[in-house]
């Protein structure tokens, strides 16, 4: 793995001198509308990845002071690479918008707007027991600090739509390329009996399995398309029973998700590709600033031995195809089937401590 120096504290205080500079700018009026209770578990434990309402202040009812300090409190939770895919996705609103033909929809304006991604600041930065949120379409971040300690960088989401945009010369623009690249490289080495174990289907899902779920519990299939909108006016057709008729109920049973992992385990795995996971995992920690990746790079640190990949569909490029890497603290997912496979989602999630969950209720039961 990739070895990150610094602390916790250390971007801990970053976040917490930016996010009160932030709020320093706002009117009564709009602090309202960025500012929530702490732990707050209703609104804060909800979050989404397509063109919503995310809650919160959006950058589009700021002025340029305090669009500014948004993007400011954004770049304490990334590391400079992870800003740049950010806001990379974030202005792929507007190629997006050309390609759709300019939607509009009444009484919400612009369906792509890379202004209306949302600021949210759960209680107070200044108490050391705090959280923060910067979300809109296909980027959905959400920070917990306890203690005076970054605790949780869960849910990281990470998507882009398309995928693969053509640029002048016969370049590509691909904020998220190396997560599908290394996955890709990943799966065509595998043996014919490496193969076997990961492969799920010979179909892949049409999302991510686990979906914008607050828990993971239990037997989980992708999410409906209401329950990924906050507002029922976003809500597109619905085209996810035509996926599952197409799938059938054992692929669906296949591919969907359980606590027990599911793939080609580590052990299982040649040298060389147990280095070419590590590099994957690495791909999708380095979005993060130092701190807030080595604490979750410390979760599977010596628990290597529990980690499965698990491929589904084609291993071909620009073809439908999905990945999950699974351990006891981690999850990792990787759609890329929408729009002609040109769609990409990815996720990275901590299955018991998601939201910092695990240690507030360390941190209540302790200090309540």
């Amino acid at each position: 793995m990739l070895a990150f120096p610094g602390t916790a504290k250390g971007t801990a205080a970053a976040m917490a001198q930016a996010a009160s500079r932030f709020l320093d700018l706002l009117d009564d009026g709009l602090r309202q509308r960025a500012a929530f209770g702490f732990p707050g578990e209703q609104e804060r434990l909800r979050w989404f990845y397509v063109p919503t309402d995310h809650g919160g202040l959006t950058l589009g009812e700021c002025t340029p002071a305090q669009g500014q300090a948004a993007l400011r409190l954004l770049a304490t939770g990334l590391s400079p690479a992870g800003y740049a895919t950010a806001t990379a996705i974030m202005s792929h609103e507007l190629i997006l918008e050309r390609l759709e033909d300019w939607p509009v929809l009444p009484g919400w304006g612009r369906v792509r707007d890379p202004q209306r991604y949302a600021v949210a600041i759960f209680g107070d930065p200044e108490s050391g027991n705090w959280g923060w949120r910067f979300a809109g379409h296909h980027l959905s971040l959400h920070y917990t600090i306890v203690g005076g300690e970054l605790q949780s960088a869960t849910p990281s989401f990470f998507g882009a739509d398309p995928a693969e945009t053509p640029l002048p010369g016969g370049g590509l623009l691909r904020p998220c390329a190396a997560l599908e690249d290394l996955g890709r490289d990943l799966v065509r080495s595998l043996d014919e009996s490496q193969l076997a174990a990961a492969l799920l289907a010979l179909h892949a899902p049409p999302d991510i399995v686990t979906g914008n779920r607050p828990v993971l519990e239990g037997g989980l299939w992708v999410v409906r398309p209401p329950e990924l909108f906050r507002d029922a006016g976003m809500v597109p057709r619905p085209v996810l029973d035509a996926d599952e008729d197409a799938l059938g109920p054992t692929t669906i049973q296949a591919l969907s998700w359980s606590a027990t992992p599911v793939g080609v385990p580590w052990q299982r795995l040649r040298p060389a590709q147990r280095e070419m996971l590590t590099t994957l995992l690495d791909a999708y920690l380095a979005r993060l600033p130092d701190e807030a990746a080595e604490r979750e790079q410390a979760k599977i640190t010596g628990a290597a031995e529990g980690l499965h990949f698990a491929w589904a569909g084609s291993t071909e490029p620009h073809r439908p195809h999905y990945y999950r890497i699974q351990g006891a603290r981690l999850l990792a997912e990787y759609d890329n089937t929408q729009r002609d496979a040109n769609h990409v989602h990815t996720v990275w999630r901590d299955p018991h401590g998601d939201f910092g969950r695990d240690v507030l209720a360390q941190h209540y039961a302790t200090s309540h």
